[in-house]
Formats: C-alpha cells, sequence, structure tokens
C-alpha cells in the first residue's frame, strides 16, 4: 500500500505560479506517477505523469512541469502562468509499477492523495 499525501494548493492571480508536492510513502521511482484534477461538476482529468516517460495534457504544455526526487520520495507539479480554468482539486496518483506507458484514466492508477485545492482568480 502506497499513500500519496498532496500539498500546495491555494488561491493565486490568473498569471501567477504555484508548486503542488505529493509526498509519498514508498520508493517514487518505482511507480508511474500521475497528477489528475477535478473541477467542481467535471470528471477527474489526467494533467500529467512520469513513468520513463513524461507526459502532459494539451492544454497545459508548455506551462505545467511534472518532476520527482526519487531521495525525497517526492512528486512534483510546477504550475505557472496560471488560469481561471485551472481552478480545481488536483490529486496525486500511482500505478504499482513504472513503464513508459501513457496512462490517462483515472482507473488506471491504484493509489490515490486527497487531493489539494487550486484555485485561480482573474
Amino acid at each position: 500500500q502506497v499513500q500519496l499525501v498532496e500539498s500546495g494548493g491555494g488561491l493565486v492571480q490568473a498569471g501567477g505560479s504555484l508548486r503542488l508536492s505529493c509526498a509519498t510513502s514508498g520508493h517514487i521511482s518505482v511507480h508511474t506517477m500521475g497528477w489528475f484534477r477535478q473541477a467542481p461538476g467535471k470528471e477527474r482529468e489526467f494533467v500529467a505523469s512520469m513513468g520513463w516517460t513524461t507526459y502532459y495534457t494539451d492544454s497545459v504544455k508548455g506551462r505545467f512541469t511534472i518532476s520527482r526526487d526519487n531521495a525525497e520520495n517526492t512528486l512534483y507539479l510546477q504550475m505557472n502562468s496560471l488560469k481561471p480554468e485551472d481552478t480545481a482539486v488536483y490529486y496525486c496518483a500511482a500505478r504499482r509499477t513504472i513503464s513508459s506507458t501513457r496512462y490517462i484514466i483515472p482507473s488506471d492508477y491504484d493509489y490515490w492523495g486527497q487531493g489539494t485545492r487550486v484555485t485561480v482568480s482573474s
């Protein structure tokens, strides 16, 4: 069982930046990790993932960067040039294994954090 704890959310003005963190209880280097988000009234959607390969959804390419610190077993999501449409609860997720495959569906992931709220004001 892998436990995930997100932090770093908050309120920011459009154009601003936030860095989300996801602390894990396991060895992050053996898991494909992902970030998802869920806006009010909408389904949870893929944002970015990192296994042997990194993937982003089109709407965040060039603005968000996913990274991980294997020594600290922590996943990050650096979010720049934030827009009001980025407002959502952001979730960290992990698969039991690591690969190069692009996993973008929530059911592809085995473990989830509780989420951290990001609000971008216009």
